[in-house]
């Protein structure tokens, strides 16, 4: 009976899609889809007032179509797929009011996801944010050629009259250029990229200014500057860059774009500036973990001004068989970036022993089944202005350590993923 009125979700989403012909921008990748989709929202809107962004994680073969209808709400039972299948049928049945503009985010967990969804959604542009070496779900395909494979096919489903927008600084994004049937337009921190950032800077709170990042935002030989508030790492802005990408191609100006950028705020759990308990300073990036998405995090951790930095790691899933060298690789970054490593959960016991093994002293290595006692010995472990980052998989719920340590946990639905 599911996979029934899972096809008819499918049907009724595409007839939908046929009558009111929005313009459609999705969006895939092993790291920062959400984001993504945020920022471009963020460009889009102020271009189109009448542009809606996928619901909540709806990328699913579920979630695609949901948006497409309207339905904001998960499906629990049978009345809550009725309340789907009548609010399609209006919609045909009607000409009612309806975005001008989708965007939509597009999750591969498993092969055949992103072809099952371009079958009935055909995208104007195609964005693929990052893969990497190591990505998320790996060890539901063959291995990470496999899951680019699927992921590029988000890229062959654009028509050549469309546009793909892929990350010029991940290899193994850029090669779906060759893939592509659209033209294409890069984006990245290399000085090869089509729209870049350059004079990159983090500007910490023991700066004195409001922390966050500061760049330029260029493309075509002129530039605007751009501040991103309350977030760090490279991760933030390469969600911009994709969105300014969006913007040029809907014919927006550079200062339309940095305009636009002003309302956008990076989502819970990624990469999130937040105040700590006694004067120091959390990075929540709590909502998942991948190889590249940590080792970027780690990488923001070492260039922040602190006096101490404290990386608080938890297992990375859905890697598979490539797990126990990913937490090793890990756990040789944190022993480079990090004063003091706090690890939670079976597979990080590999990233503790790879930080004793290139050096970081064991007296400074904490490990935790559970992200209670790890939350409360770090209480006790925060100094006056540390630095902490909080990293782990979404089944690892970390943003229950953050909860622990956060200066006003009565605001933790507002700023921690939910």
């Amino acid at each position: 009976m599911r996979r029934f009125l899972q096809h008819l979700l499918r049907i009724l989403a595409a007839a939908v899609l046929k009558k009111y012909r929005p313009y459609v921008i999705a969006v895939t990748g092993s790291v920062g889809k959400t984001s993504t989709k945020e920022a471009i929202f963020a460009v889009s809107k102020s271009f189109e007032p009448k542009t809606r962004r996928s619901f909540a994680n709806y990328n699913t073969e579920i979630g695609v179509p949901l948006t497409i209808l309207s339905e904001k709400e998960k499906i629990r039972g049978f009345r809550s797929w009725l309340k789907v299948i009548l609010k399609g049928l209006t919609l045909l049945a009607l000409r009612l009011d309806y975005p001008k503009i989708l965007i939509l985010e597009m999750a591969a967990d498993r092969p055949g996801d992103i072809k099952y969804l371009t079958e009935f959604v055909k995208p104007n542009v195609g964005v693929v944010t990052a893969i990497g070496e190591i990505p998320v779900h790996v060890e539901f395909f063959s291995g990470p050629k496999a899951v680019a494979r699927e992921k590029a096919v988000l890229i062959e489903s654009v028509a050549p009259s469309g546009r793909s927008i892929l990350n010029y600084d991940d290899e193994v994004v850029l090669e779906m250029k060759e893939k592509s049937r659209a033209r294409v337009l890069t984006f990245g921190f290399s000085p090869e990229a089509d729209v870049k950032a350059t004079n990159y800077e983090m500007r910490s709170p023991a700066s004195g200014d409001q922390a966050g990042i500061s760049f330029k935002l260029e493309y075509g030989g002129s530039f605007v500057p751009a501040r991103l508030y309350d977030v760090f790492g490279k991760q933030a802005v390469y969600a911009v860059l994709a969105a300014a990408s969006c913007g040029l191609v809907l014919g927006m100006n550079l200062v339309e774009i940095s305009e636009a950028l002003k309302n956008y705020q990076s989502p819970p759990g990624r990469m999130r500036i937040i105040k700590g308990i006694k004067n120091a300073w959390i990075i929540d990036d709590t909502y998942n973990a991948s190889p590249l998405s940590t080792t970027a995090a780690l990488e923001a951790l070492r260039a922040i001004e602190g006096k101490r930095r404290i990386a608080v790691l938890g297992d990375m899933r859905e890697i598979g068989k490539y797990s126990e060298e990913a937490h090793q690789t890990i756990g040789e970054k944190a022993a480079e970036f990090a004063d003091l490593l706090f690890t939670v959960g079976e597979k990080a016991r590999f990233i503790k022993s790879a930080a004793i093994q290139y050096g970081l002293s064991e007296e400074k290595i904490f490990h935790f089944d559970t992200q209670e006692e790890a939350g409360r010995a770090l209480q006790n472990a925060v100094k006056q202005e540390d630095i902490i980052l909080i990293k782990g998989s979404r089944a690892m719920k970390m943003e229950k350590i953050v909860e622990e340590i956060m200066a006003e946990p009565r605001r933790a639905d507002e700023l921690l993923v939910r």
